[in-house]
């Protein structure tokens, strides 16, 4: 069977794809401008290229930062053009404050709007041609489930919420026939002999096996799948997708064969990386304090005013491999605010103060955090310490949660700058994935992501 697939683009592509034509369609905007105008600040041409690739840089960088390389955002038109502004507005400032490496101030102001307005309205225009022609249904990855009804509902649902462009056509259920299997609703379910007509109606790019145990898969299906896989076609098991979606490890598929999902990052052993993580630790960490130094007068005050106690507080939390420290933060909630026992933090919790809130949103609450860095109990990076009690709780009910503590903790983490804070049992879970996906994949290139991220969540007033 020959496969005929649409034409659809992969998350690393469409990310990729989205750079790559900000830059090209800028520049070009800029060029327009040049030939169209009297305007010669940003001249495009082959004999200066630096100027060009110190705008393209920053352009990727705090477009980064502003999430407009963010697929979800870029899919609606209100948040794309919020970001676009925000991007452009921070570029074109840069841009001007950075002469050294950008051209001379022009002699007339007015080319500056004129360069602010142009990327603006080129990318804007671009990203609307993105949503109204590339993000749409022609462009979907169409996949065919192939898995157990009763864990269906649990497998679609966080692909679904990942990529808006994985479409999940249909689901065939690979159990062998009996009275007791359920019949799921919520998606269109084909019969097993349909499987090969379906891939070539529907023009299927790929199967995705969804199953706890290989074994359960029916003898017919199973042949099938491996004619397919004889002929080339793709087929891919279902934790492999959820990682490369989400960028979380799914431990509720993880069982006896644990060890096949975490072949933990070299980076966790290599001394060249470790030494340089702890470099930056140590000199980020200096700054850090040397900026809460700078602000302390605000935070002062505003604690004598608002929060009416002392200003700091110090709290038992579990470290690399369980060992417990006492970690520092600037006081957010209110004096004895456990009085009544230990408990969950909540969204909108009461015993948070106005001024706590405005600690918490904007990250400084975590400015003392950096002594425990500098004293190598916590790193920069890292899976949030937690305190002993719930980490107590929390192993006994969420399986391999006690791996988080193979590293040590962070003041920012892939699970804080991709989820709320954890307020319940199921936060936990999904947090957990998060951080074995950073503990698995640990690299330069994704703690630079995280601190880019980390960016982006104290700009938007994300902190919790």
């Amino acid at each position: 069977m020959r496969k005929k697939k649409d034409i659809h683009f992969e998350v690393s592509e469409r990310k990729i794809l989205l750079r790559l034509v900000d830059i090209a369609v800028v520049l070009t905007g800029l060029y327009c401008l040049e030939i169209s105008l009297h305007y010669d600040y940003l001249i495009v041409t082959a004999n200066a290229l630096e100027p060009a690739l110190v705008l393209a840089f920053y352009l990727s960088g705090f477009g980064t930062i502003f999430e407009i390389y963010n697929l979800q955002q870029s899919s609606k038109v209100e948040a794309s053009f919020k970001n676009i502004v925000l991007t452009a507005s921070t570029v074109t400032l840069f841009y001007l404050l950075t002469p050294f490496l950008t051209p001379v101030l022009p002699d007339d102001r007015l080319e500056i709007l004129y360069f602010y307005l142009t990327i603006t309205v080129v990318l804007f225009a671009w990203r609307l041609f993105y949503i109204k022609f590339i993000s749409t249904s022609r462009f979907y990855k169409k996949v065919l489930l192939v898995g157990e009804t009763s864990n269906l509902d649990n497998i679609i649902k966080p692909l679904r919420e990942a990529d808006p462009n994985y479409k999940i056509v249909g689901f065939i259920n690979c159990e062998e026939p009996g009275k007791d299997i359920i019949k799921y609703k919520g998606l269109v379910e084909f019969e097993p002999q349909q499987l090969m007509t379906i891939i070539r109606k529907e023009k299927i790019s790929e199967v995705v096996v969804a199953t706890y145990n290989s074994e359960h898969i029916a003898t017919p299906i199973y042949h099938d799948l491996i004619t397919l896989l004889d002929q080339g076609f793709t087929i891919r098991e279902y934790t492999q997708v959820f990682e490369e979606l989400t960028n979380r490890v799914p431990i509720q598929f993880v069982g006896k064969d644990f060890y096949k999902y975490f072949p933990f990052s070299r980076s966790n052993q290599n001394t060249l990386y470790l030494f340089f993580h702890r470099f930056f630790d140590i000199l980020l960490s200096i700054l850090g304090l040397a900026f809460g130094l700078l602000i302390s007068p605000i935070i002062l005050i505003g604690n004598l005013i608002a929060n009416k106690g002392p200003l700091f507080y110090t709290q038992e939390r579990v470290g690399k491999n369980g060992r417990t420290f006492k970690i520092h933060k600037l006081r957010s909630m209110v004096a004895d605010a456990e009085k009544g026992g230990v408990k969950w933090a909540q969204k909108n919790d009461s015993r948070i103060t106005k001024f706590g809130m405005f600690l918490r949103r904007s990250r400084l609450d975590e400015i003392p955090q950096f002594i425990n860095v500098l004293n190598g109990e916590m790193s920069l990076i890292g899976p949030r310490p937690e305190r002993p009690f719930f980490v107590k709780e929390l192993s006994q009910i969420i399986p391999f949660y006690d791996t988080r503590h193979i590293i040590k903790p962070g003041l920012t983490g892939w699970a804080q700058v991709n989820t709320r804070y954890g307020a319940s049992v199921d936060d936990s879970l999904m947090k957990l994935q998060y951080d074995l996906y950073y503990i698995k994949r640990r690299s330069l290139f994704l703690d630079f992501n995280i601190i880019v991220k980390t960016l982006s969540t104290i700009i938007y007033y994300r902190g919790q």
